[in-house]
């Protein structure tokens, strides 16, 4: 499927496969839009009693446009391949519901907020896809290290081990890369080594998968990865540009194992 003289993972001589990497949202987990609007009500419904048992009593409203301009900023900080760690948007939230309102808060006030914050993920929880253990287990079969790369949006990295240890997937990582964490975003090529370094892989080692034209298979074999590329969930822009062109393309996470197979040569 790739040219090889335009792909940087074969550009030398193809390496062992030691590692694979996953992408989270819509790759092992699969959101929807009803499931993250409700986990935005509650987090918005939670932090106004918050306010309110603190003595700052807004409506709701005002809130949700807080939030909202919340939602932006990150987003902003994000195209820049960066990220903020959770605290510093759950004060940016805060921030931007009234000026100096952080600074009012009595102790304890904002970190009940993080933690709603946080929590209405659990509360809401995307179901995990129904191929992931048994995608993970074959991964793990084949001896290879796994690990998870993932941008977080608005629920932390903490929250999201919590989630992989209900689902029964955490024992099966062996390094675990959020976003929040490390204030780097996919598509940048530092997340993706940041994880590699820890797996004891280098790029020519590893094979990352995900959904994502942009923020995984371009991300991905920009630092001489090969990619596994999920269909369905987005499209490449323009089918020729060797960028964004996968080793792998799959419509389903159950054959992953195979692809990673064949990319493997064996």
């Amino acid at each position: 499927m790739t040219n090889p003289a335009t792909n940087p993972a074969s550009e030398s001589p193809a390496l062992p496969l030691r590692a694979v990497t996953f992408d989270l949202w819509q790759t092992l987990l699969l959101d929807n839009r009803e499931l993250g609007l409700t986990r935005t009500e509650a987090r918005l419904e939670g932090a106004r009693l918050a306010l309110r048992e603190a003595g700052e009593d807004y409506p709701l409203e005002e809130l949700r446009l807080a939030y909202w301009d919340c939602f932006q900023q990150c987003r902003e900080i994000r195209e820049g391949l960066l990220d903020v760690s959770f605290a510093e948007q759950v004060a940016m939230f805060v921030g931007n519901i009234s000026p100096g309102l952080t600074e009012r808060l009595p102790a304890g006030a904002l970190e009940r907020i993080a933690h709603i914050y946080a929590d209405s993920f659990l509360q809401y929880p995307p179901p995990a896809h129904d191929d992931a253990l048994a995608a993970l287990q074959g991964v793990k079969d084949m001896g290879l290290k796994i690990g998870l790369i993932s941008n977080t949006g608005m629920t932390p990295g903490a929250t999201f081990r919590t989630y992989l240890a209900n689902t029964g997937m955490l024992a099966y990582f062996d390094a675990l890369t959020f976003s929040d964490e490390v204030k780097i975003c996919k598509p940048a090529k530092e997340i993706f080594l940041l994880s590699l370094r820890e797996l004891g892989a280098v790029p020519g080692e590893a094979v990352h998968v995900g959904d994502q034209i942009g923020s995984d298979i371009a991300g991905a074999r920009q630092c001489g990865m090969k990619s596994v590329w999920i269909t369905g969930f987005s499209e490449r822009q323009d089918p020729t540009d060797p960028s964004t062109e996968p080793d792998a393309a799959i419509g389903n996470l159950g054959e992953v194992v195979a692809a990673i197979t064949r990319l493997a040569g064996r």
